[in-house]
């Protein structure tokens, strides 16, 4: 009884106008949010690949270390076409250079702002907001329905339990929403596939598990349409209570979260960190000057009673220890300045994190928020991409300093310049330029920060575990409000 009961709902779904429709629009949204992911996968690539020829082209061509800057870009992930999630707000070049701090600056929305106003429809937003109201529309009236069109006592003529009725449902509606919907998220991996997207192991790990959490999601709407359809008498007034829990659920509590965050835990805003860093840099280069001057002041102070020949003979013999100090206290401002900035980034960033998990906690109230969460933890477009990423290139930028200055040293340039006054031609500056080409074949070498799949589930494993047990308290409440339900 019970297979023929899960069999006539499977049919009443597949045989339903709505759902062609609806099997239609997602499978059409699915394939083409995959499509033009793949097509913006293969832009950034290029994109990545010519700005990192250009970058080498302008380090091969730097007449003197002094002048050597590398430019580091945020590499392209295939998993961007399934979630894109903080890929396109994200900054992808950092200059890198022992006179400047790390910061991602022009991300992809600063270029393409069109694109920023409408926003990058991905599966993840798809499965999210399209398959999650798609899930309510055949489960609003999935037992109120029956009573109201009189098949409910019908069915309950039969050797019938409420608990197989109310399984039956549930299996029928599952079956016939999530099958079904496998065939274009399969079709969709085939494209990626044909196309070439170079998609390693774990990235086919990530996926089942994007797929698995996809599933969980539209099991919870599932499960919350059985619930209300349960707890009402009338399926207009069950498609109302529905469409406002997931107007608040998708729209209104992840928002709620982190607002209500943002109030409770305060942090300092981009502006004002780098109002910080800029007077501490001011203050630290008007001490140097001042110290400087002093000590030009005691060196000319040294030369009182010579000559001008005996002072000439004198700075010549000097000029290079006198140099070699002023560099290394100039270098002793820049490393104050940069530790400073770390500094200050890092007391902001660990403020930030305890906002952010703050407003997580606060969001997860919603399962929205959970799938979004997991399914970006898996991807490796979260919340933490941009820290990972600057992270991994300030210590590059500690490798590449030294080796700048490890082979400025061996040139035999002390990098600094001197200043010659002569009465016939004026004031000359020598910066000890180098004209030869520069030898960049044992330069240390940028890799991107590598999230492995394990790390990825297991930051995720938290909205998992929410998940499920959204699931099982919807279906818990379904199963004892249909046990009381009166079929009259």
């Amino acid at each position: 009884m019970l297979s023929i009961l899960i069999q006539k709902e499977l049919k009443n779904i597949l045989l339903s106008p709505k759902f062609f429709a609806t099997f239609l629009v997602c499978s059409i949204l699915i394939l083409i949010s995959i499509f033009i992911g793949i097509n913006e996968y293969n832009n950034s690539v290029l994109q990545y690949q010519t700005n990192q020829q250009i970058a080498q082209q302008d380090i091969e061509q730097a007449t003197g270390w002094m002048q050597v800057r590398n430019l580091l870009h945020r590499e392209p992930t295939p998993m961007q076409i399934f979630v894109s999630g903080l890929h396109f707000d994200v900054g992808r070049v950092s200059g890198i250079s022992s006179f400047d701090d790390v910061k991602l600056v022009r991300s992809p929305y600063s270029d393409e702002t069109l694109f920023a106003i409408f926003r990058f429809i991905d599966f993840a937003f798809i499965v999210q907001v399209v398959l999650s109201l798609f899930a309510i529309l055949f489960t609003y009236d999935a037992i109120n329905g029956e009573r109201e069109n009189g098949t409910l006592k019908l069915a309950f003529s039969n050797p019938v339990s409420r608990v197989q009725y109310l399984f039956s449902k549930f299996a029928g509606t599952w079956l016939g929403l999530i099958i079904p919907l496998l065939i274009p998220i399969m079709i969709g991996l085939l494209l990626v596939i044909v196309f070439g997207v170079p998609v390693s192991e774990s990235d086919w790990i990530r996926i089942i598990g994007l797929i698995g959490l996809s599933i969980l999601y539209v099991t919870f709407f599932i499960g919350i349409g059985l619930f209300i359809s349960s707890v009402t008498r009338k399926s207009s007034l069950s498609f109302l209570l529905l469409l406002v829990i997931w107007i608040s659920g998708v729209l209104i509590l992840p928002r709620m979260g982190v607002m209500a965050a943002g109030q409770i835990v305060d942090i300092e805003s981009v502006a004002q960190i780098e109002a910080k860093q800029e007077a501490f840099e001011r203050e630290r280069w008007e001490s140097y000057s001042a110290s400087l001057s002093e000590i030009w002041g005691e060196r000319e102070q040294e030369m009182e009673g010579m000559t001008e020949e005996e002072r000439r003979a004198y700075r010549d013999e000097k000029e290079w220890e006198w140099l070699e100090v002023d560099d290394a206290a100039r270098k002793q401002v820049q490393s104050d300045i940069i530790e400073n900035n770390r500094t200050l980034l890092e007391e902001s960033q660990n403020r930030k994190k305890v906002q952010e998990q703050l407003a997580f906690n606060l969001a997860r109230i919603s399962p929205v928020s959970s799938f979004r969460l997991a399914a970006m933890n898996l991807a490796g477009t979260d919340i933490d991409m941009k820290s990972r990423y600057e992270e991994s290139m300030r210590q590059y930028k500690d490798e590449f300093t030294k080796f700048t200055e490890r082979k400025q040293a061996e040139s035999g340039n002390s990098g600094g310049f001197r200043i010659e006054v002569d009465s016939n031609e004026g004031v000359k500056l020598d910066f000890g330029r180098n004209d030869q080409t520069l030898d960049t074949s044992d330069m240390p070498r940028y890799s991107a920060p590598v999230v492995q799949a394990g790390t990825s589930f297991g930051n995720s494993i938290l909205d998992f575990g929410l998940l499920i047990v959204f699931i099982i308290a919807t279906f818990g409440g379904s199963f004892f409000a249909f046990l009381r339900y009166d079929m009259r």
